[in-house]
């Protein structure tokens, strides 16, 4: 009987590498947000986010992340 070795596809370990890379880069930029937003929140005493500061945080996280998915469209 022949020996038959069923290898892993190529792209699972790319993948998976990019979800990783993708994961801590995340968790820096949000440990840094945070640290940033305690340091104004140490200096001013109060933190205050108005709706209209929510809205454009919103619309920018989401305008990065449609910029993330088009990144190898080739455009």
């Amino acid at each position: 009987m022949s020996d038959i070795t069923i290898q892993e596809p190529q792209n699972v370990s790319w993948k998976a590498k990019v979800i990783i890379v993708g994961g801590l880069l995340g968790t820096l930029v949000g440990v840094a947000s945070a640290y940033l937003l305690i340091q104004n929140r140490e200096e001013e005493e109060s933190l205050q986010v108005t709706p209209g500061e929510g809205v454009k945080l919103g619309v920018l996280v989401l305008g990065l992340l449609r910029s993330i998915a088009t990144l190898g469209e080739g455009k």
